[in-house]
């Protein structure tokens, strides 16, 4: 069995986060979309139809065209009634939900000469069900469902734990059977670790310090470590190497970034490699208390959210100064370093430095050195298939 994610139109609703990576690796709950959709089909080789300027960065084996291929649209989450659906198709049918095409399944070579394309056509194709499923539409939607991915992705996962863990007897496990915690990580004395009203994971390796407070549902991912004295409320997820201080709320961080001091976020999306200087606060709810509006990323025309609560939304590789004030629904690309003592303009352009006054371009040479320099910190390679896409970003910005 070979399946292939593809993405639809609405990709483009999830921009800055995806100008550097596909929809199937966007983090909800404590997996990643493609992840989830492993997890549910573990046996099954699995690879993309991607756009172009990402293709050298993510894996993507070719569809072997002498077998039958599923075509997934990876904006949706699995679970079990839609995976029997999907199953039980035929060769020319499809899965829609709401009008849109969630699952195919094709013959190989015609799944190749698609993946080939670049894009998929599914005109023709006779529909075999019509569902109602969880599904992606906007970025705010990864942590609007973020509470309940915990959980279902601990059952995709089989709740899994560790007995080789360090958790010191002066920490506080409340409600401890609803508390999973990896091989090789450590809670130390005082950490309080509050399960009533949802699950808390702790991944391989984590390390939680002295007199934090965590409130489940909550994911800290592994090697990621949550600094002393942290506040870390429900509904967040720290992706896989992160460093997180201060108070973070309804929020979720990728992978390789930090907010090690004190500060609050909110109802936030944070990309890789972002780095939050000390004292920086972001608003996530209006004084007015009305729906938050947004600038739309492609058009740059100010739209309408529906959420009374929406904080920062912040592409790869940026980074606040100390002391940074965000705005309620502040949307920041990929490459942006703001300072400011008042608060900076809510929209923030890849490759940007916005200062007190104006935006200037961020020039591609330096912001390259910094991104080695950050990169190598974790053993990661700055590689030159990596720089192309960058280099693309700052000529699309």
């Amino acid at each position: 069995m070979q399946c292939c994610f593809f993405e639809d139109e609405t990709a483009r609703n999830f921009a800055p986060l995806t100008l550097t990576r596909p929809i199937d690796d966007l983090r909800t709950g404590i997996l990643t979309l493609g992840e989830k959709w492993r997890a549910c089909l573990p046996n099954v080789k699995w690879t993309r139809s991607i756009r172009k300027e990402l293709e050298k960065n993510f894996a993507n084996e070719l569809i072997d065209k002498n077998e039958f291929c599923f075509w997934i649209n990876s904006r949706f989450t699995p679970n079990t009634s839609l995976l029997n659906e999907i199953k039980k198709l035929s060769a020319g049918q499809k899965i829609i939900s709401n009008e849109a095409v969630v699952a195919v399944k094709v013959d190989g070579a015609t799944a190749l000469k698609w993946q080939n394309a670049g894009q998929p056509e599914f005109d023709g194709l006779s529909t075999a069900a019509s569902v109602q499923t969880e599904s992606i539409n906007y970025l705010w939607d990864l942590y609007l469902i973020n509470s309940n991915e915990i959980a279902v992705d601990l059952e995709r996962l089989n709740h899994p734990s560790s007995s080789n863990i360090d958790v010191s007897s002066d920490a506080a496990l409340i409600n401890e059977e609803n508390i999973f915690i990896n091989e090789g990580a450590k809670i130390q004395a005082g950490a309080i670790l509050i399960a009533e009203n949802g699950p808390i994971f702790i991944g391989k390796n984590a390390d939680l310090s002295a007199g934090e407070i965590i409130e489940g549902p909550a994911a800290i991912c592994e090697g990621s470590v949550i600094k002393p004295g942290a506040k870390i409320h429900a509904n967040t997820t720290i992706g896989l190497v992160c460093k997180v201080g201060g108070e973070v709320s309804d929020s979720i961080f990728h992978s390789y970034s930090n907010k090690a001091h004190d500060g609050y976020l909110g109802n936030s999306l944070i990309g890789q490699w972002c780095n939050f200087g000390a004292g920086t606060n972001n608003s996530n709810l209006k004084n007015n208390y009305s729906n938050v509006r947004l600038t739309d990323w492609h058009s740059g025309k100010i739209t309408e959210t529906g959420q009374q609560f929406l904080g920062l939304i912040m592409g790869d590789h940026s980074k606040t100064a100390i002391g940074t004030r965000l705005n309620t629904g502040t949307i920041c690309g990929v490459n942006c370093n703001i300072f400011s003592d008042g608060f900076p303009p809510k929209y923030i352009p890849s490759f940007s430095w916005a200062g007190p006054k104006d935006i200037q371009t961020y020039k591609p040479e330096k912001a390259f050195e910094t991104m080695q320099a950050v990169m190598a910190r974790r053993d990661v390679a700055f590689t030159e298939d990596y720089k192309k896409l960058m280099k693309f970003i700052f000529e699309h910005r």
